[in-house]
């Protein structure tokens, strides 16, 4: 009988060492691609925060100071009109964020609790646990976003405030918010993985069409003694 068992073939397939080898890298290839996936959904969050508040801070105070400086050149109106900008700017862009992460934050949670009381065993648990710590940080974003906001925002007011020639003063804060326009276009490209060159054209583009319609505006308003 023993040897009736030792010469018939096994009732459990036995799967070859290539196809096995090729099962776990089909799986490990497919658990980096949900991990990048992640990684890049994750990351782009912090980026639209961080590029956006930065843009913004650097656009809108040097609307304003260009604004101001086409209907005076004096260096301090400029500068004092620059800063209110970026604190004003830093403020709004703290509350909006907040506001904005602290809804989603609510829908999350109001999800988790629906899900809560769907799952009654072990695995829902460790699920629930898992989703915690996903869950968005109201104040985080609003301290990027403030953070972000009053760095780009402190570009045209650098460059403005050591130079008292008024046309100079001009040429430099232009020239000094087109270099970190080009740079935060190209760096939110690497970043989240898109063409640089069109993403620096179009946050180029976009900054000087700011900067001209109010300073245009602004100089037309002032001519005219409205």
């Amino acid at each position: 009988m023993a040897c009736v068992l030792h010469n018939s073939p096994s009732i459990f397939p036995k799967m070859e060492p290539n196809k096995l080898n090729l099962t776990n890298l089909e799986r490990q290839s497919g658990s980096e691609i949900q991990t990048n996936e992640f990684d890049y959904s994750k990351r782009a969050q912090w980026l639209r925060a961080a590029v956006l508040g930065a843009n913004d801070g650097l656009v809108s105070t040097a609307s304003l100071m260009m604004g101001i400086g086409a209907v005076k050149q004096d260096i301090k109106a400029m500068i004092l009109t620059g800063f209110a900008g970026l604190v004003a700017g830093a403020c709004s862009m703290a509350i909006g964020e907040f506001v904005s992460v602290y809804s989603q934050l609510d829908i999350e949670v109001a999800q988790m609790k629906r899900e809560k009381l769907q799952r009654r065993n072990l695995e829902g648990q460790e699920l629930e646990s898992k989703d915690d710590e996903k869950l968005p940080n109201p104040l985080q974003a609003a301290a990027a976003s403030a953070l972000a906001f009053s760095l780009g925002a402190m570009v045209p007011l650098l460059a403005a405030s050591f130079i008292r020639d008024y046309k100079v003063r001009l040429v430099v804060v232009v020239a000094a918010v087109t270099l970190a326009l080009a740079m935060f276009g190209w760096l939110g490209a690497i970043l989240g993985k898109a063409s640089p060159i069109k993403s620096a054209i179009r946050v180029l583009v976009g900054g000087w069409l700011a900067m001209a319609i109010t300073f245009g505006l602004t100089k037309l308003i002032g001519v005219s003694g409205l």
